[in-house]
């Protein structure tokens, strides 16, 4: 499905678009000398490009090892139960753009309870995703996505999986890679730095919640 949706030339415009939102955004949450933990891992854009002392991939798809950089451990693990992983370990847990494939709201909850669990007490879980509040058109474009989710309903699992949510953006990033706004690495560090333009074409809710 991947392949069909994002060719070679995507792929690597994404990276580009990476390295500006953690250097410029993500790496504020993330501790250099912490452990962080990327669910549903894919490409590794993310993974690869976040300073952290110990960092880990985890997905199924056995491309991800392939595009892990050095340095980043990758574990064949269901996101559902995080097997493998050792509890009270990680001082951050990063999910974008996976939630929203899990088949059922069951199936999000295991997810949000394994991110939990291997959580240290005062670790953070970063969310990213589609809000389904404004961008109910364009959701079900995706043939992968199954539930619905928005961020008031992703407050609601947060806190019912023992979260307590610190910060919640309801509009961050454009919908999808997809979009055709901003696309250049230097018209994302641009947007990240003018909040008013999040709240026209951002359709990302992206939340901070810590155990």
């Amino acid at each position: 499905m991947y392949r069909i949706r994002f060719d070679a030339r995507a792929e690597q415009r994404n990276v580009g678009i990476w390295k500006v939102l953690c250097h410029s955004f993500f790496q504020r949450y993330v501790p250099e000398t912490g452990t962080v933990v990327d669910l549903g891992a894919g490409s590794c854009e993310f993974i690869n490009q976040i300073r952290a002392a110990r960092r880990i991939a985890v997905d199924t798809n056995p491309q991800t090892r392939q595009r892990a950089t050095p340095g980043v451990e990758v574990c064949d693990a269901d996101i559902r139960t995080l097997d493998g992983l050792p509890r009270a370990f990680a001082d951050v847990v990063f999910a974008s753009n996976v939630l929203e494939h899990l088949p059922t709201k069951a199936d999000l909850m295991a997810a949000l309870r394994a991110a939990h669990a291997v959580l240290r007490p005062g670790g953070a879980l970063l969310v990213m995703g589609p809000n389904i509040r404004f961008a109910s058109r364009e959701y079900w474009d995706f043939l992968d996505h199954h539930i619905a989710l928005s961020d008031r309903s992703l407050r609601e699992a947060l806190e019912m999986a023992g979260f307590t949510v610190r910060e919640l953006r309801p509009r961050f990033l454009p919908l999808s890679r997809l979009s055709r706004l901003p696309q250049h690495p230097f018209l994302v560090r641009l947007y990240l730095l003018c909040p008013p333009a999040h709240r026209v074409l951002g359709r990302q809710f992206f939340a901070v919640a810590t155990r």
